[in-house]
This record gives structure tokens, sequence and C-alpha cells, in this order.
């Protein structure tokens, strides 16, 4: 009987940070992917080893969803092993084989879900697991500089009975997938969580008069004492969040050790009040010690699997992103901490990451409402929706550019016919997206979210998987967003098209701007503010 190959080989990436500094990264690789192509069966023959069943149901709106393509691929052999389709009823029945090698160890494979015009999201019974995977190098590339891609999958060692290798193992059931096609969202951001609306308002934060603080918006509690952590390195800032227990910080909330964590950069942003500076947090909030300096996030900036030496944090006196590889370098910055629980109904999105460089990271907690695979569909007519949040955005990501005035001119008169649209929508349609809803567009696996955005994946075969998201998306640039800066009125709120960090830029500079349709999301409180 041969020996099954290793799981993996290693490949390497280049990042473009937005400082304009150069590093590589390191990134799990699998080998060449034939989409809708069945790959060579593994080693074994189906008399030396036997089937596992692995079934499921694909749903959309809660109604069966015929002509689902699901496949399972083994990565230990780094090859499509099976492929089937959903029937009118929307299940599907996979027979994937089931081993284990002289190390003990299984088949291992990840299955997904594929029909054009939609995303989906797997749920995975005992046995199993849904995650990210990096699906990098079965796509035509050099191995080198290639642009990442990350699949949602489902992990499922496939074993047969260990008292009986000839006979399966138990059938896995259940391994189920939700469809969403932009117009049924597992997210509805309003246009700013982090704002608050002008005028008659119920207030934003609930003291718990336990030393917590409940966030009426994202439903995350909050740390009273906002400077009770002090300032630490990054890894120190990690274990004192999670160690965080009542009798500590003024908390007598019952709360013990692994209970509270550092936010990721999703969290510690949405608590930045737009309209607010010095601190930017929504006035008469009932924090105390808070700080106008740099909080620490627990996401890292991504560099690779082999480590990632800085981490997003955000200035609280204005709410900039800070990534100057400086003031966020994980082993010598000293950061604020400030402490954060997740609750049942906290309702934000997350950032994407999972891989875990330290106990407690982004990567090890993976908060949020998780992303979609494919999660961006063309709509043919000029638009992508964005089937997390609902948003729909013009797909020529270079039209409008010019001063932020310009860009909102020039969006109030976008309309079907120009800047390739052919949507029928008319002047007064679109507007510019506010901060939160740009940084919405971030995946914090991805270094260069330009790059990625205008990359074709092609199979080995030269055949498309993937069509670029947008056209243009405009590399080392900043994209306008409607928000204005609090601190300084002159200036507004950019994204910048690399990292996708937020940082402030004159009125009157040249930036590019991404349009969004009205009407994918709440009003902006901000809009038409100028």
């Amino acid at each position: 009987m041969s020996q099954l190959p290793a799981v993996r080989a290693e490949s390497w990436r280049d990042n473009v940070p937005r400082e304009s500094l150069v590093t590589t990264h390191q990134t799990f690789r699998l080998m060449p992917l034939f989409f809708f192509l069945l790959a060579a069966p593994i080693s074994a023959t189906a008399d030396q080893w036997p089937n596992n069943a692995v079934s499921g149901t694909v749903t959309f709106k809660g109604a069966p969803l015929a002509g689902v393509t699901v496949t399972a691929y083994n990565t230990n052999t780094s090859s499509i092993t099976q492929v089937v389709t959903t029937g009118k009823d929307g299940t599907y029945r996979l027979q994937i084989p089931a081993w284990i090698d002289t190390a003990g160890d299984g088949a291992d494979y990840h299955i997904w879900a594929i029909k054009r015009g939609y995303a989906f999201y797997p749920s995975a019974p005992a046995g199993a697991t849904v995650t990210r995977a990096d699906h990098t190098g079965d796509f035509a590339g050099n191995g080198i500089d290639d642009v990442p891609i990350y699949f949602t999958v489902v992990h499922y060692v496939s074993l047969p009975d260990r008292n009986n290798r000839g006979v399966a193992g138990p059938p896995l059931t259940g391994v189920n997938f939700i469809a969403y096609d932009g117009s049924n969202p597992p997210l509805r951001p309003t246009a700013d969580l982090a704002s608050r609306k002008r005028g008659p308002w119920t207030p934003r934060f609930t003291d718990n008069r336990n030393g917590s603080v409940t966030d009426e918006l994202t439903g995350l509690v909050w740390l009273k004492d906002a400077g009770c952590l002090g300032a630490e390195i990054w890894d120190t800032a990690l274990k004192h969040a999670n160690a965080l227990a009542a009798g500590t910080c003024g908390l007598s909330d019952g709360s013990v050790a692994g209970d509270w964590r550092l936010p990721n950069i999703n969290e510690l942003e949405s608590i930045v009040d737009i309209f607010a500076s010095n601190p930017a947090l929504t006035p008469a909030n009932p924090f105390i010690n808070v700080s106008h300096a740099i909080y620490w996030s627990s996401t890292s900036y991504f560099h690779g699997q082999a480590g990632s030496p800085s981490a997003w944090a955000i200035r609280l006196a204005d709410g900039r992103f800070i990534n100057d590889w400086v003031a966020n370098d994980k082993a010598t910055a000293y950061n604020r901490v400030w402490a954060v629980k997740s609750t049942a109904g906290a309702k934000l999105q997350s950032t994407g990451e999972y891989v875990e460089f330290s106990p407690g990271d982004d990567g090890h907690i993976q908060a949020g409402v998780p992303l979609t695979f494919p999660r961006w569909i063309d709509k043919g007519d000029g638009t992508v929706a964005d089937t997390v949040t609902g948003l729909v955005w013009l797909k020529q990501a270079n039209c409008i550019v010019g001063t932020w005035q310009n860009a909102i001119t020039a969006i109030a008169a976008l309309a079907s016919g120009t800047c390739g649209l052919t949507d029928g929508s008319a002047a007064g349609a679109w507007r510019l997206p506010t901060r939160a809803e740009m940084e919405s567009l971030s995946d914090r696996m991805q270094t260069n979210h330009a790059d990625f955005f205008n990359h074709t994946f092609l199979n080995r075969d030269k055949s498309v998987f993937q069509p670029a998201i947008f056209t243009g998306f405009m590399s080392g640039q900043y994209y306008w967003t409607a928000t204005i800066d609090a601190a300084d009125r002159a200036s507004v709120w950019t994204v910048y098209s690399c990292d996708f960090g937020v940082y402030d830029a004159p009125r009157d500079s040249i930036s590019y701007a991404l349009p969004l349709r009205s009407g994918s999301a709440a009003p902006d409180p901000m809009h038409g503010e100028r």
C-alpha cells in the first residue's frame, strides 16, 4: 500500500503595506485545482479502503436550491475527490474514501458549494468544522507573489471504522449550506453603526452598574474603566484582557478569566463616534479613564502564516487607524488596552482573519458574522453585490476621481449609461459610502485589497474560476467616504486601497470614489452634511 503525500507545500507572496514598506509572507499552498474536472482517485483502491457518506441540503431563503455543485477536495493529495450536484430537493450525497496512514492521520477534506449567482455559508455537525482555507496554490500563478484566495469550507477528516478498517465510518449528515445572493444578507448594517443620530435619540450606552457597559448599537459589552489595563505590548495586552475577571478593574459582574478579550479591529472601530473627537466617543458616555491615545485591536496586519509583526490599532483622539509599523509594532509599541465581551445579540461583521498568532487574538476567537464564499456577485449590469452586507457597489472602481466635492457632484449625476452601468438607475440613485460602509468591503486576510479586487483567478487549464470583483480598483490610492473628520472638519475620512485602513485627507486633495447604490443600506446620518 503506497504512502500518501504530505498535506501541503509552502509558497511565498509579497505584501504591499500602506507605508510603502515591502516584506514577504508565507502562506500554505495547495496544488492544482481543476474546478468541475474530477481528479484522479487517491492511491488506495475501493477494496482497500471504504467510502464514507457525507450528505446535506442546500437552501435559499428557506427553499431547496437545485443545481448547486458540492465539491470534496482532498488536502492530502491536493486534488478533487468527488463533485456532485444538488437535485430539486436541494440534497446531495458524497461518497469519499476513508483511510488512516501509518502515522494515524486520516483522509483530510475540504467541502464547499458553488453555483453562479450565489454565495454560500455552511454548517457542520459534530465530527466536522467550518473554517476558512487558503486555496491560493490551486490556481494559475508563479508561487511567489500570487494574490491569495480563501474559501469557506467544511473541514472533515474521513476515517474508517477503527476496529475494522475495511468498514466505513459513521455517515456525516447535516453538512448543510445556506445560499445568499445579496437580497438576504446575514448582516444588515446601518450606514454607520458607530454614529448617533442628531436630535432626540436613545442613549447608546447602558451602564450595567457592575463595572461593564453595554453598547446598544452593537450588543458588545465593554469594560467601563478604559484605563485600568494600562498600556502594554500586544501579546501582553491579549493576556491581560483575557485574564480580566470580577474583582478587578471595578468588575462585580461575576465574570471569570476567559470571558473578556481584546476587541478585533471591527469591534474597536464600532465604538468610534464619527461626530465626536478628543475622544471619538459619544458624549455623556459612562466610561471612565478614556485615553485619547492609541488602543490595540486583536487583529494582526496579516504577513503570512509564519508570523505578523504588527497589529491594527486605532487612535481614539479622532478614530484614525494606525498601521505605520512603528506605533503598531507588536513587540515594541505600548498601546492602551480595552477589554470587551461578546453577547448573543452582537451584530458586527467578522474581520475574516482565521490564522491564530497568539491565544485570544482575532484569528483564535473569530468573532462576528462570518464571510460567505464566494462573497461577491457580479450582477452583469455594472454593479457588484456584497452577499454579506447586501450593499450594491459600482463595479468600475476608477470611474470617479477628484476632490471630495467633485466626487459628490459626479456621484449625484451617476446613472445607467455611464461608468459601465446598464442597471437602469437614474441620477440620484447613487451616493458616497460612509466610512463604515467602505470598511465593510475589507477582508483582513488580504494585505493588498486592490490586487485582490482586480484579480481574475484562473484554473490551471486557464479557464476562469473567479472573474475580477471590481475593474480598475486603484492600488496605492485613497477612496473617499461621506464621513467628515470630526477632529478636523477640513478633512474627510478615506480608505486606503491596499491595507483598507481609515485615514483622513483634506477635502481638496485628489482621491477616487466607489459609489454605493442608495437604498442598499439605512440612510447615512452624516450624508448631506457638507
